[in-house]
């Protein structure tokens, strides 16, 4: 089996990512691995990601497309991949059909549309990887291109060939929404009375046969063993109690309603304090919110650190705040290293972390329950 990948995760440029030895694991059970990346050639890299691959073990290769702008993200995309499967069927009788291939993209959207395009030219069968809630109706009032995104995932998900979500939430978002395919043969061998004709044993049996809810690997046993190199108390000694936040600082992680909710936490209990671990677009606007509330001696902004484990193990609570997840990674890390968790009702709540007995879920941007939850923590710490 050849698997070609697109995707836009940068890290696979960074000889000691996690991303990267994840990557490599899974190549031992494939033939070969062909990624194509999506970046900007213009924006400084910091990685060796000028060439026009890289070889990162004996058969995995990462392609950057090297772009100029974003909006060529997906015509340098196809352009490479057409010259990696064209390169192949040159050896074959049909230079327009490669039976041990398959293409995977790592999203519905951009991804995914230059999947599609390559598997149209080479008959190749096309699987979507689905790692966000994009029909959660917080995805649609982000911005225009959200509603673009949304179409586009619509239209591609009618053809593609079968699907890996990270979470049950989005298997059953997408049941829900109807908007899997209905003319797939891919369900039980004995179909009812009214055979493929019958819509609701289509929509199920796709869903059954055709849809694999496979989450993100979180290396459990490497967490709980890890060594803290960093305890965030002997940093910050002048805080009783820290709450962490790790995660990129951008608009549907919602980091806006820690922060408010911290402002009537402090009021309570003053040595109480907010970090804030990671980078982002929304950094200045949350730098600013923390003045306006006057909590700069209680919330202080860290970038992102490769020793994030250290931080989970030795803060006191860990609230994720998001208005959409697909699954939700830092809270696996979080539960791992022993920290509690108040988390949104999104992503993997429900189902990896039940309220009430793994932590606690909240309705999305409830403040006030946000804050109950915080001070409930804090003045009852055997909780």
């Amino acid at each position: 089996m050849k698997i070609l990948s697109i995707g836009s995760d940068k890290k696979l440029f960074d000889e000691n990512s996690e991303v990267r030895r994840r990557v490599i694991e899974y190549g031992r059970l494939i033939d070969e691995l062909h990624i194509i990346v999506f970046n900007q050639k213009t924006k400084k890299c910091t990685y060796n990601c000028d060439s026009k691959y890289m070889r990162i073990s004996e058969n995995i290769y990462v392609y950057p497309t090297n772009s100029l702008t974003k909006w060529f993200y997906v015509f340098d995309a196809v352009k490479i991949g057409r010259n990696i499967l064209s390169f192949t069927s040159a050896n074959t009788s049909d230079r327009k059909y490669l039976p041990d291939w398959l293409i995977t993209s790592q999203d519905p959207f951009e991804c995914g549309f230059v999947g599609w395009l390559l598997k149209r030219r080479y008959k190749i069968p096309l699987q979507l990887q689905i790692h966000t809630d994009f029909l959660s109706p917080y995805f649609k009032k982000e911005s225009f291109l959200s509603i673009v995104r949304v179409l586009i995932a619509k239209f591609l998900i009618k053809r593609a060939d079968c699907f890996r979500v990270v979470s049950r939430r989005i298997k059953l978002s997408l049941s829900g929404a109807k908007v899997l395919p209905k003319n797939r043969r891919c369900g039980r061998a004995n179909p009812p009375a009214g055979g493929f004709r019958d819509k609701r044993f289509l929509e199920e049996a796709f869903a059954e046969r055709c849809l694999a809810v496979l989450p993100i690997f979180v290396d459990i046993k490497k967490i709980q063993e890890a060594v803290v190199k960093t305890d965030l108390h002997q940093k910050y000694p002048q805080f009783d109690f820290i709450i962490l936040m790790a995660s990129r600082l951008t608009r549907e992680k919602n980091i806006g309603l820690a922060i408010g909710a911290m402002q009537e936490v402090a009021k309570k209990h003053p040595k109480t304090g907010l970090i804030i671990v990671g980078n982002g677009p929304e950094e200045k606007n949350l730098a600013l919110l923390v003045t306006r509330y006057s909590l700069r001696k209680n919330a202080i902004f860290e970038p992102w650190t490769d020793d994030i484990i250290s931080y989970y193990k030795t803060a006191d609570l860990f609230p994720l705040t998001s208005n959409y997840e697909g699954y939700g990674m830092a809270v696996v890390e979080a539960m791992a290293a022993g920290c509690p968790v108040v988390m949104t009702d999104v992503g993997l709540a429900g189902e990896v972390l039940i309220d009430k007995k793994d932590g606690i879920v909240i309705p999305v941007g409830d403040r006030e329950k946000l804050v109950e939850a915080i001070l409930n923590l804090i003045e009852n710490p055997e909780l």
